[in-house]
C-alpha cells in the first residue's frame, strides 16, 4: 500500500526542500529549483466566456490547469515560514546523530509551521487550517481530477472528490432487496419476521416508541445507577432512566445466531477475527475473545458505553474489529429494511396507507466513526472489507479502492531508518498520520462504494479536524451539518489521542450531533421514522467510546452528551499498578498541594503558587538544569512570558516550535546556558524527544497520560555523584484529586497525603 514505489530512484538527487515540495504539491518548486525548458510552467490568459464546449481537448485545456497553479504559487509567497525551511535545513545538518535522527522525524503538530514568537497567536486556533493547507487542498482538487494521480496519498484531494458515478447503483430509493443475494429471502422474511421484531436488538431498539414522560426524565438527567462486576471488563457502573435496573451479564458462551448478525457477517466473522487472534498469537477456539466478547454484548444491547483502557500495543486491534462488526451490523440490517420495503411498497395496490414503512431518518447517513489518523481509517475500511467477502465466493465490488489506498495509506521507507521511540509511540503512529481527512461508505448489499457524498452515505469515517472543516462556525456562509442529523450509532475511537490535538473540535461536533436538518435533502418523509420527526433522534443514538484514560473532559462527554434511553455503561477500575513505581533512577519526589476554591479558580491559583513559592527556590545558580513539564498550552503561554517579563535565563520548547530552534534550546539546556527549559506535554507526545542534561523537574501540573511521568523522570541520568542533588516537584490541587482520584493516588501519588 501507499506510493508506488517506482518513483524512489528520481528522488534520489534532490534536496530535502525538493523533497518536501515534491511531496506537498507533486512537482518541484517552479521558482527556486532548476527546470527544464519541456517543464517551464505556461501561462495563459483565460477566455472571457466560462461556458466551453465538453468536447474540447486535453491540449487545450492543459494551460488552464497550470494557470490556476500559477495562481496558487502566487499565493504561496504570502505564507510566513516559506523563506525559513531552507535555513531549517542547514541548521539541521550541524546536529550530532542523536539530534539527526529526531528532526528528520516529522510530527503532525508541525503542519502550522509556526515560530516560537508566534506561539500565542495559536493558543485559540491550534489547528486552524492554514494558507498553506488550502493551496494543499486546491492543487489536490486539480489533481483529483486526473486519474494519472489518483493513487497520491498526499494532501486533501479526499476533502474534495466525492464518487458521483455509482450514484444510482447504491440508492436505497431505487434499488430492490435481491431474493437470492445472501440476505433474508422472502420465505426468510415472512417466516422469521415476528421473531425478529422481539428479539433482533436492531429491530427492538429502533421500533421501541418513548413517551413524552421518559424524554422528560432522559432531559433531567434522573438516572438511576448500579454497580456491576464482569469477569473480564471488571467494575462497570450502569446507569438508566428505568427506575428498577434490569441487571444484564455476559453470555457464558457466544452463540452467534443469538447475536443476530446480518448475512454474511454471521460467517465470515470467525474467520476474520481469526486471523486477528492468531496474530496476537491468542486461542481461536471462539469466534471472540473474552474482552470482545463483554465488549460486544453491551454494544449489541445498544447501550452506551466508555471503555478507558484501550492500548494501542494491547487491545487497540481487538477493539476495532468488535465495533466495526458492530456498526456494519446495523448498516446491513437498515439498508436490508430499507429494500424489503421498497419491494413491498412496489407490490402495494395504490391508495393503500404506507405509514407502516416507515424505516428511515431525515438523512441517510447512520454511523459516524471518528479516528484521529488516516491510518485509522484505513484499518476500518480494510475491516469492512473482510467482513463483507464471503468465504472462496467472488469478492465485492468495492469502488474507488486504489485512491483510497493511495490517499490513505503510507510508504515505509518515509521513517528515518535511525529513528528510536518508545512502543507505544510506534504504534500510535503507525502508518499515515495525517489527522484532516473525511470520507463517506456506502454498503448495499454486494458492494461498497468509497468517497460516497456524504448524503449519500451509510458510514461516514473522519477526524476531528476533517468534520470540523465542514460543520463551520456560526456565521460562516459555506457550512453544512445536516448529514450529522440522523446519526444512529457514534464511535469515538482513542479519545485520548484527542486531548493532544484539539478538544474543543470534538465539543463542536458533539454540538451539532442530531439536531433538525435545515435543508429537506430530498428526503420521503412518508418513510421517516416518527422519533427523527419528533426530534428524538439523540434519544435513540448509541455512543461508544474508547480511550487510554480517564480524563474529566472524556468523562463530561460521556455524562453531558449522552442520552440513549437505553442506559449507559462505563468501565471504572482502580489502576494496580502506579506509574511512579516505574521510575527506576534514585530521586526524590516532592508532592506540593495548592488550594483552591473552584476548578475555575485553580488556574489562577496554581500560577501564584508556582511564581511565589516553589520559583524562588529554583531562582539560584545551583538549581540550574531545571525542567518545567507544562501539560496546558494555555498555562504554558502564560508562564513563557512571565519568565521573558522578569529577564529569567530560560528556553522553551512546545509542538509549535521549528526543529532548528528545538535543536538550539536543547543544546543551550545541556551545556547549562539556560537554566529554566519549559516543556510542554503536547511536545512529548508528539516528539518524545529525550531531553539531556536534566537535574531538576517541575511537574507545573500531573501528566495527562501517568507514564510520561516515569518517562521525564527516566531521563535523568546518573553522572559522577550528580543524582544525590537531583529533585523532584510536583504540584497538585484537592479539586483535582476529587475530579480525579484514582488517576492520582493509584497512576502517580499513592503515597502523598490527602
Amino acid at each position: 500500500m501507499g506510493k508506488r514505489r517506482a518513483r524512489g530512484p528520481a528522488l534520489a538527487g534532490l534536496s530535502k526542500r525538493q523533497k518536501r515540495h515534491l511531496r506537498d504539491f507533486g512537482e518541484q518548486h517552479p521558482v527556486r529549483d532548476a527546470v527544464s525548458g519541456r517543464e517551464v510552467t505556461q501561462i495563459c490568459e483565460l477566455p472571457e466566456n466560462s461556458d466551453q464546449s465538453s468536447s474540447e481537448s486535453e491540449a487545450e485545456n492543459e494551460p488552464e490547469r497550470v494557470s490556476e497553479y500559477h495562481k496558487l504559487l502566487a499565493l504561496l509567497k504570502t505564507v510566513p515560514g516559506a523563506e525559513e525551511e531552507e535555513e531549517e535545513d542547514e541548521d539541521e545538518s550541524e546536529e550530532g546523530d542523536e539530534s539527526e535522527a529526531e528532526t528528520n522525524s516529522e510530527g503532525p503538530q508541525e503542519v502550522g509551521g509556526t515560530d516560537e514568537e508566534d506561539d500565542e497567536s495559536d493558543v485559540l486556533g491550534q489547528e486552524e487550517v492554514t494558507a498553506k493547507d488550502a493551496i494543499k487542498q486546491a492543487v489536490g482538487q486539480e489533481q483529483a481530477d486526473e486519474t494519472d494521480n489518483s493513487g497520491d496519498p498526499k494532501h486533501g484531494a479526499i476533502e474534495e472528490f466525492t464518487d458521483v458515478k455509482h450514484e444510482s447503483e447504491f440508492s436505497l430509493e431505487t434499488n430492490f432487496m435481491e431474493e437470492e443475494s445472501g440476505d433474508y429471502s422472502a420465505a426468510e422474511r415472512e417466516s422469521s419476521s415476528s421473531r425478529e421484531v422481539s428479539e433482533d436488538p436492531y429491530r427492538a431498539h429502533m421500533n421501541k416508541e418513548l413517551e413524552e414522560k421518559e424524554i422528560e426524565n432522559i432531559s433531567a438527567c434522573s438516572k438511576t445507577t448500579s454497580q456491576l462486576k464482569w469477569p473480564t471488563l471488571g467494575q462497570l457502573v450502569f446507569s438508566s432512566i428505568t427506575q428498577k435496573l434490569k441487571t444484564f451479564k455476559p453470555d457464558k458462551e457466544m452463540d452467534l445466531k443469538r447475536l443476530h448478525l446480518h448475512k454474511p457477517l454471521d460467517f465470515t466473522w470467525p474467520k476474520v477475527n481469526c486471523q486477528l487472534l492468531s496474530m496476537l498469537n491468542k486461542p481461536s477456539d471462539s469466534p471472540f475473545t473474552l474482552l470482545q466478547r463483554e465488549l460486544f454484548c453491551i454494544m449489541n444491547l445498544y447501550k452506551d458505553l466508555f471503555y478507558p483502557e484501550r492500548t494501542a500495543l494491547g487491545n487497540g486491534e481487538e477493539i476495532r474489529q468488535a465495533y466495526c462488526l458492530h456498526a456494519l451490523n446495523h448498516v446491513l440490517k437498515a439498508n436490508a429494511q430499507v429494500l424489503s420495503n421498497n419491494a413491498k411498497r412496489r407490490d402495494q395496490k395504490p391508495g393503500v396507507d404506507s405509514d407502516d414503512f416507515r424505516d428511515q431518518g431525515l438523512t441517510r447517513p447512520k454511523v459516524l466513526i471518528v479516528v484521529p489518523f488516516r491510518e485509522s481509517a484505513l484499518r476500518v475500511v480494510q475491516i469492512f472489507i473482510s467482513l463483507l467477502e464471503s468465504g472462496n465466493k467472488k469478492q465485492i465490488d468495492v469502488s474507488n479502492k486504489k485512491r483510497f489506498k493511495g490517499e490513505f495509506g503510507s510508504d515505509p521507507d518515509e521513517k528515518p531508518p535511525n529513528l528510536k521511540r518508545p512502543e507505544d509511540y510506534e504504534a500510535v503512529f503507525a502508518g499515515n498520520i495525517d489527522d484532516h481527512f473525511r470520507i463517506g461508505v456506502a454498503v448495499l448489499q454486494k458492494s461498497m462504494r468509497l468517497y460516497a457524498p456524504f448524503y449519500s452515505s451509510d458510514i461516514i469515517i473522519a477526524s476531528p479536524l476533517g468534520l470540523r472543516t465542514v460543520i463551520g462556525a456560526e456565521g460562516e456562509k459555506k457550512r453544512d451539518f445536516d448529514f450529522l442529523s440522523s446519526i444512529e450509532i457514534l464511535i469515538i475511537d482513542q479519545a485520548d489521542i484527542y486531548l493532544m490535538q484539539n478538544w474543543e473540535h470534538i465539543l463542536h461536533l458533539m454540538n451539532h450531533l442530531n439536531l433538525l436538518p435545515l435543508n429537506s435533502h430530498g428526503v420521503d418523509f412518508s418513510r421517516v421514522r416518527m422519533l427523527n420527526l419528533n426530534n428524538w433522534s439523540k434519544y435513540y443514538r448509541q455512543t461508544l467510546l474508547f480511550s487510554a484514560l480517564q480524563d474529566p473532559q472524556i468523562n463530561s462527554i460521556f455524562n453531558k452528551h449522552c442520552f440513549n434511553y437505553r442506559g449507559q455503561v462505563a468501565v471504572r477500575n482502580v489502576p494496580m499498578t502506579g506509574s511512579i513505581n516505574h521510575v527506576v533512577v534514585q530521586l526524590p519526589h516532592v508532592f506540593r498541594r495548592l488550594e483552591s476554591d473552584s476548578l475555575i479558580s485553580v488556574i489562577d491559583a496554581r500560577f501564584q503558587f508556582f511564581i511565589d513559592k516553589v520559583l524562588p527556590e529554583y531562582r539560584d545558580a545551583v538549581m540550574s538544569h531545571t525542567l518545567i513539564y507544562v501539560p496546558s498550552y494555555f498555562d504554558y503561554v502564560r508562564l513563557r512570558n512571565y519568565f521573558k517579563k522578569e529577564e529569567l535565563n530560560f528556553t522553551y520548547t512546545c509542538e509549535y516550535t521549528k526543529k532548528s530552534s528545538i535543536s538550539r534550546a536543547r543544546q543551550f539546556f545541556l551545556k547549562g546556558e539556560r537554566q529554566f527549559l519549559l516543556f510542554t506535554e503536547r511536545f512529548q507526545f508528539y516528539k518524545r524527544y529525550t531531553i539531556r542534561g536534566i537535574r531538576n523537574l517541575i511537574f507545573y501540573e500531573l501528566p495527562t497520560y501517568s507514564h510520561f511521568y516515569s518517562e521525564i523522570c527516566n531521563m535523568m541520568k546518573a553522572n559522577n555523584g550528580e543524582e544525590a542533588t537531583w529533585t523532584c516537584t510536583v504540584l497538585y490541587s484537592k479539586k483535582v484529586m476529587r475530579v480525579h482520584p484514582k488517576k492520582f493516588y493509584h497512576a502517580y501519588a499513592p503515597c502523598c497525603p490527602p
